[in-house]
């Protein structure tokens, strides 16, 4: 069995979205440009969807750690500041809250939480048959979105393991410490190509070639390609930014 459990997430219908936007269907948001499928045609004639619309649920897997870690450069073990190795990624995941009419304004004072495998494979703070890493807390932590929606982090560019695509958790909570705020969990997903550059490179190729590319991935295929992490490469590095709506009562 994978690490992860598969999960069916809510994906927002073309019908409910177009109610979202009103009986027209037409609407040129503040602060939300169009999203890719609108600019490829997706839409009906006419209409533009918000880059923020509701995206899938999946599942959170058996490696959340609620470490508490607030921070942004989330690559060390705070416990003995150790830094993992890989290519430098810094993300940008972009919360916004869908309101009446379709109006998506940005959603600050969210807490979005970010963890991930290093270049082996391998998650901190647990325990599994092929490796004890409990005790430590590298390639995890939480920031809390600005003015903007936006919360930063700087980590790598995740490795493999065996059963899964490449890909980054993450977890955004209105009221952390509320009994009743709203919570959000899925992953991001990246492009086969751009993996395949990345793992020929060390500390990455050291592993091996990887046995599961996107679309052999059970969790992926269930609307994993609405949470593609659109990824630009940065100096030594990379850089993506991920837009996210929320429907919240």
């Amino acid at each position: 069995m994978d690490r992860d459990d598969i999960q069916v997430g809510r994906l927002l219908s073309r019908r409910e979205i177009l109610a979202l936007l009103g009986a027209s269907g037409i609407a040129a948001l503040a602060g939300c440009r169009p999203s890719r499928e609108v600019a490829q045609g997706g839409a009906a004639a006419g209409s533009v969807l918000p880059s923020c619309v509701v995206r899938p649920e999946q599942t959170e897997g058996p490696y959340f750690v609620d470490g508490r870690l607030d921070r942004s450069d989330i690559r060390s073990d705070p416990e003995n500041g150790t830094i993992k190795g890989g290519a430098p990624l810094q993300i940008a995941i972009v919360v916004s809250r869908i309101g009446t009419g379709g109006a998506c304004t940005p959603l600050p004072g969210a807490r979005v939480d970010l963890w991930q495998c290093d270049a082996d494979g391998v998650y901190s703070g647990v325990r599994d048959p092929s490796f004890d890493t409990t005790g430590q807390l590298f390639l995890r932590g939480y920031q809390v979105t600005d003015a903007t929606g936006t919360a930063r982090f700087m980590t790598i560019y995740p490795g493999w393991y065996r059963g899964r695509t490449v890909h980054t958790h993450f977890k955004v909570r209105t009221e952390p410490s509320a009994p009743r705020g709203h919570e959000f969990t899925s992953q991001l997903y990246f492009d086969d190509a751009l993996t395949d550059r990345v793992h020929a490179r060390e500390p990455y190729v050291s592993k091996g070639q990887r046995t599961v590319r996107n679309e052999g991935d059970g969790i992926f295929r269930r609307n994993g390609n609405q949470l593609m992490l659109d990824v630009a490469e940065v100096g030594e590095g990379y850089s993506g930014t991920f837009h996210l709506g929320l429907q919240i009562a």
